[in-house]
């Protein structure tokens, strides 16, 4: 049986061969097979580490909320002051650019969410984390009084997670009008405009 370090590094490498495969392929044609191939392996030897498709997909788009989730609530115990941590919270939250395999397989679950039970569990679970990230900084700002909504909260938070979304997607399209950096200045207008200023 192979040592449990060798286990973690073959389950994260199964994961970026998941990230990589849906990169080229799409989601909707992805197979055990494809993976396998990718990752160097036999499909038997895929399945001796993951049940089956569904809980290699879960684990992958468990590295997308990691990343995209859990590293921006752990800014909020690094930046104490509100204005930075939003700044900071926007920025971590778009993709790095058109070749954001990662963030692109996560708009592929959003594609798929309405057929597939499993996808739309993860991607609910996904919003809702956009949605606590942002509320907690707009909360956090607000009781400083450094931020003076215009929006309840939740709303404004609402309307973060929508431009993120949107933004994120055009950019992992490869939409040449909408760069990394204009959508922060754009989602960096819009949380001014709602009162909550961000650097």
């Amino acid at each position: 049986m192979a040592r449990p370090k060798n286990q973690d590094e073959r389950r994260a490498h199964l994961i970026q061969a998941v990230i990589d495969t849906t990169a080229s392929t799409g989601l909707r044609s992805l197979s055990l097979a494809d993976v396998a191939r990718r990752a160097g392996l036999t499909r038997g030897a895929v399945l001796y580490y993951y049940d089956d498709l569904d809980a290699l997909l879960s684990e992958a788009y468990r590295a997308g909320m990691e990343r995209f989730c859990d590293r921006r609530d752990v800014l909020r115990d690094t930046i104490a002051d509100p204005a930075r941590l939003l700044g900071e919270t926007i920025r971590a939250g778009l993709p790095t650019g058109p070749d954001d395999a990662l963030m692109r397989l996560l708009y592929e679950f959003d594609v798929v969410a309405g057929s597939s039970p499993l996808h739309a569990t993860l991607v609910e679970a996904m919003y809702e984390r956009q949605l606590a990230t942002y509320r907690a900084v707009l909360e956090r700002g607000t009781a400083a009084g450094v931020f003076d909504l215009l929006l309840d909260t939740s709303t404004a938070a609402l309307n973060l997670v929508a431009l993120e979304d949107a933004y994120g997607l055009h950019i992992v399209a490869g939409n040449s009008r909408i760069s990394v950096r204009r959508a922060v200045e754009a989602m960096f207008d819009a949380a001014r405009v709602f009162g909550a200023p961000a650097v």
